[in-house]
Formats: C-alpha cells, structure tokens, sequence
C-alpha cells in the first residue's frame, strides 16, 4: 500500500505533468523510476535515539567550543509555523554543530539535506532511519529524478523543519560560493504561506578539514564520506577551535514566485548575503586576510585597522573590533597550525594555501554585494 507522502508526490501536478509528458518511455515506466527515487529519499526521523548515539565525530566535536547567537529568533519562528533552515557549509562537523544548536535550547531538530556520499555503510543507516537525513544527488540532471525530488521537499515541509545549504557543499576555496537553487525552489512549490527562512551561518576559528580543502581547490568528484572521515581524523591531532553558528531575521516565503527564475535567483542571493552578514569573522580569518610571505610583527595591527574599518562599513559580524588583541589572537591560531611561524619579531608564512583559503572566508563583505528586490 502505498504511503502518505508517496500518494501526495503522486497527486502533484508537477509530477503528474511529467507522467503525461512521458518521451520514449510508458506512463509504468516513468512511475516506476518516480517510485525507485522516492524509496532513495524516503527519510524517518527519531531524535531521541540520535542524542543517546554516539556519532563517529564525537571525539573530535568535543574538542569543539559550540558558541550561539540569536537563538531565540528560532523559537519565535517554529512556534509560529514551519522553517527552513539555508546555511553556509565549511565542514562535515556542520552536521552536528548546527543541529545541536538548536537541540541544546530545547528547539525542534529539522531534517537535514545532505549528499548522498554521505549514506554508505552504518553512516548511512544512521541518516536515513534515526537523524532523518534526506540523500541528495547535487549534479542529477534526470527529469525523473529532478520531479521527485522537488514534489517530496514540498511534501517533506508539510511535517517537518528542513535545514540545508545554500551552496550545495562544502567551500573547497573558503569563500561563500554561489547559490544553487534547486531545494529553495522545491520549497517555494509547496506552496504554503507559514513557511519562513532562517538564514544561519557557521564558522570557525579552524576548519578541521583545511588542509585537505585548501589543497584540493575544487570538489572534482564525489566521495565515499568514509574516505572524508578518515583524512578528517588524519588532521584531527592537536584540533581545537571555537564553533559560531548565528540565525537570522526570518525571511517569508510568501510571495515569492516559484514560476519566475527572477524571483528564485534573487531569493537565493537575498538568503547568501544575509549568510554573509551573520558570518562571524573571527581574527585567523583577519590576519590571513593582511598577511604577506613576511610581515614584521609591529606592523601587524595597523594592517589589520584598516580592514577592520571596511569589514565595520559592510556591516560585519566582527568577534572583536581591537587591533591589537585581534592579531594576538590571529597569529596565536595560525601559528598553532603551522600555517605561519614567528622568527626574530617577523611573521612567515608557512602554508601559503591554507591562508589563503581563510582569506577568501571574508570575500563576500570585500566585493559589493548583487542587488536585490524585495517582494
């Protein structure tokens, strides 16, 4: 017998257009594939097991500082309607950090979006039948498959929350890239009114998977997340670093047009730059951004006033404003990394892409911004 939400996919419209619209293919044929994909997404959610479960990456997130702003806009929200959460995405600890934020104040855990390398092996049984983790195929290009996956997001947002990120994956470059649109125009084709956004951004002092990212520059296939998991535990010796994850205003769903490309783009790049303003910018990130392949140590807080005043004009959320205090801070992380040494009171540089990669983490408050509308 067939389920809930697979009869409600079914009776779409969106869904039924593409089963009359068959090419080279019967009406059975294109609703078996429908069928084989909803099976693919079809997620449970029980929480409570989650929090008593240990999860691979515990060892390392507990060498994590979790730090929170503005949780309480997230209980106004949920109290009046259903949310979708749109983040950044930096690392695999992502899934964790941001989730137990909102678990630690007692709020309502969403499902997550999540690639589909990400559910081989246990990992994977863990996703789809205890966190609610729904596999994504980011590059899918199947009619099919593309139908699917935006009639059971909309079906999906009529029971519960949805976290997701803006970006597909992980920045391999370190800066915010652009928007992919495809689960936010799912969202917009559910075609409920009580649906609000709550932009969230995450950041760290150190990103735990740096080294690998910096080196790499680009995502050129996807991997077995086991294969991830063990170069993250490879970096993992010696890993501390302080977590922020700040929500947002929340951003109405409403009338926003989900027939209009215009109206989807300019969705999205309203969601990234209200990511990009709630970004912590924290002093690794300000002193990669100033350094040179030699910088004496006297010189540090000056470059770093000037930057701060521009990041202070384009609104930034700075962790803190003096000079003096942020390249102490900076120079004592990146050197604990090894990412720069200091010798005979002058700074060097010593992992010239993996500064480079906490550089780029500022680039969306030094570039102007795309000009939006509002509806």
């Amino acid at each position: 017998m067939q389920d809930e939400v697979t009869q409600a996919v079914l009776a779409r419209e969106d869904v039924a257009k593409y089963l009359r619209a068959t090419s080279g293919q019967t009406e059975a044929q294109a609703r078996e594939r429908i069928h084989a994909y909803l099976d693919e997404l079809r997620t449970t959610q029980r929480y409570p097991i989650y929090r008593a479960l240990k999860h691979p990456l515990y060892p390392i997130l507990r060498k994590v500082d979790r730090r929170v702003e503005h949780i309480e806009i997230v209980g106004r929200a949920q109290a009046a309607g259903r949310v979708i959460f749109i983040s950044n995405h930096k690392s695999h600890l992502d899934y964790l950090v941001e989730p137990l934020a909102l678990d630690d104040h007692g709020l309502r855990p969403p499902i997550i979006a999540a690639g589909i390398n990400l559910f081989g092996g246990p990992l994977g049984l863990l996703h789809r039948h205890v966190t609610g983790a729904v596999p994504i195929r980011r590059d899918a290009k199947d009619p099919a498959y593309l139908v699917t996956l935006k009639a059971y997001i909309a079906e999906l947002l009529k029971r519960h929350d949805l976290l997701f990120y803006l970006e597909g994956g992980r920045s391999y470059s370190g800066e915010i890239k652009s928007p992919k649109t495809g689960l936010l125009h799912a969202a917009l084709q559910a075609g409920r009114d009580d649906i609000v956004i709550i932009p969230c951004a995450v950041s760290y002092d150190m990103v735990l998977e740096d080294r690998v990212l910096a080196r790499q520059g680009t995502k050129r296939r996807q991997r077995p997340f086991s294969r991830e998991l063990a170069e993250m535990i490879g970096t993992a010796v010696g890993y501390e670093s302080r977590s922020f994850t700040s929500f947002g205003q929340p951003i109405p769903l409403a009338g926003w047009d989900p027939g209009s490309r215009r109206d989807v783009m300019t969705l999205a790049y309203t969601v990234r730059e209200a990511i990009g303003r709630l970004y912590k910018v924290l002093p690794s990130a300000i002193v990669a951004c100033v350094m040179r392949p030699s910088l004496p140590v006297a010189d540090l807080p000056g470059h770093i006033a000037g930057l701060v005043t521009t990041l202070k004009e384009a609104g930034a959320n700075l962790d803190i404003e003096d000079p003096e205090l942020i390249a102490q801070r900076g120079v004592a992380v990146l050197a604990a990394r090894d990412v720069i040494v200091e010798q005979r009171h002058l700074l060097r540089v010593r992992d010239r892409l993996v500064l480079r990669y906490y550089a780029r983490t500022l680039e969306h408050l030094r570039t102007p911004p795309r000009r939006l509308r509002t509806p």
